[in-house]
């Protein structure tokens, strides 16, 4: 039979509103079915998010194992059961997870969807018929011992580690491209600035080491954020009293699960409370809030501090990526910067939302953790993007206008600041004064105006000096 022919022809199923065509060709049945025509809103599937797909089958595994190691379901069905687990986890059957990823139910219908998918493919490999549930059925052995209220924030913490991972990297090597921006400019004095006014000397190697601190102080909490995702709940069922799953279970679904992630996984300590506990969602999502904070800064920042030429700062030059206007030959702008600015803004909407969906968890369970989730990997993957996308196109590709900040720095007024031990602040203030009327640098104003040693006053207003005073390098800091 044909693709398009089998797409024509159905199997009837049942559930407790009654019954369904379902098509023939597909792995989901009835209840995956009716959630398709119910949830038709954003037009994203489950399947949008693999690592969530991917978890899922993971948990499924690890409980089809522990009902099969206490003797809960047969020892042949939870091998085939297996099998399905780990060819969904290879990222086979991704287009069998059609479920919008804004759904009623607490992720119901997505826990509906994976016992599914995988009890007609464990079926086929059983040798027997897609909706031949008499032998494998989606809720009684696939979903043995299990609720969505447990499996379903289990696979969301294990999509979420998932996630993490490569997100810590691109953070790590974004801080590492600022550090070799910063080494190669270590020598090279500009003006530091506060509230967009003239402040003192600083070089450009410090300006770039403080955008690589954020980032390995951002490194160091997402790694520190992953510890708070591995306590699961798996066997607490409905509410956490777990109901219709043996007392046996709770523990040996924990344990196949962490044999299998190879992750220190541990039961929550008290079932209820985790059902409505959404503090590693928050805490995930701050700490990728406080990265886009900070990933916001850098690109704002650089987006200054190259402005002009002729008319802006033009303290450096951030790669020429396309033309910038439409009308006005000759203009670039910096797009990548603003590229990032943007993801930064989704992300900052990510953590209103599961800000908004943690604090409705009414009585014994959060029904929102679909929409926490599917906010949390966005944002996630869309950082871990706009990281790469930053350090490619352009911090690897800055260059620095060295004597335009060398400029800067000589003569600014604010340096006289150096002088008030020596001199006090009101002289100093006068001196200050007079360089900015006359366009002069301070050093010509304080040789006229005071009576120290042009020896002491080259060390004193020394650009390079002043920058210097904490005595740090870039590296040292690493």
């Amino acid at each position: 039979m044909s693709d398009n022919a089998a797409a024509r022809t159905t199997r009837l199923e049942h559930d407790c509103i009654g019954t369904l065509e379902v098509p023939s060709n597909v792995y989901w049945g009835i209840h995956t079915q009716r959630a398709i025509g119910n949830f038709t809103v954003s037009g994203i599937p489950d399947s949008a998010h693999p690592q969530l797909v991917k978890a899922y089958a993971t948990v499924k595994r690890a409980c089809a194992e522990a009902n099969a190691e206490l003797g809960l379901i047969d020892r042949a069905k939870a091998r085939a059961i297996t099998a399905a687990c780990l060819e969904i986890e290879a990222g086979k059957l991704a287009d069998q997870f059609p479920v919008d990823v804004l759904q009623g139910g607490a992720g119901t219908s997505t826990n509906m969807n994976m016992n599914e998918v995988i009890a007609n493919r464990a079926l086929e490999i059983a040798g027997h018929q897609r909706g031949d549930y008499t032998y494998i059925h989606p809720n009684d052995d696939v979903n043995h011992s299990q609720s969505t209220n447990d499996t379903y924030p289990a696979a969301c913490k294990l999509a979420l580690i998932d996630a993490i991972g490569p997100l810590a990297q691109e953070t790590a090597k974004l801080a590492h491209a600022f550090h070799d921006l910063a080494d190669r400019h270590i020598n090279d004095v500009t003006i530091g600035r506060t509230q967009l006014q003239d402040a003192v000397p600083m070089t450009y190697g410090q300006e770039f080491h403080a955008f690589a601190s954020f980032m390995k102080a951002d490194t160091r909490e997402l790694e520190r954020v992953v510890p708070q995702l591995m306590s699961l709940n798996l066997g607490a069922t409905a509410i956490g009293t777990g109901i219709c799953a043996d007392l046996r279970f709770r523990k040996a679904a924990t344990e196949h699960l962490a044999r299998i992630t190879g992750l220190p996984i541990t039961a929550a300590p008290d079932p209820v409370a985790a059902m409505t506990d959404m503090s590693s969602y928050i805490a995930v999502s701050q700490t990728v809030k406080n990265l886009a904070i900070h990933l916001k800064k850098a690109a704002d920042d650089l987006r200054l501090l190259n402005s002009g030429p002729h008319d802006g700062f033009n303290d450096l030059n951030v790669p020429a990526r396309q033309a910038g206007s439409s009308i006005m030959p000759g203009k670039v702008n910096p797009v990548i910067p603003e590229c990032v600015d943007q993801c930064c803004f989704m992300v900052f909407g990510m953590d209103t939302t599961v800000t908004w969906a943690a604090s409705e968890g009414q009585l014994q369970l959060n029904a929102f953790d679909p929409v926490m989730i599917h906010a949390l990997l966005g944002g996630i993957d869309l950082m871990t993007r706009a990281l790469a996308m930053f350090r490619e196109r352009c911090v690897e590709g800055i260059t620095v206008n060295a004597a335009v900040g060398r400029r800067y720095a000589e003569y600014s007024p604010s340096i006289a600041a150096t002088l008030n031990a020596e001199i006090g602040y009101e002289h100093a203030a006068d001196i200050a004064k007079e360089a900015a009327t006359s366009g002069r640098s301070v050093r010509e104003v304080a040789a006229e105006r005071t009576d120290l040693p042009a020896d002491e006053l080259d060390a004193l207003l020394d650009p390079i000096a002043l920058s210097r005073r904490l005595g740090q390098t870039c590296r040292e800091h690493q």
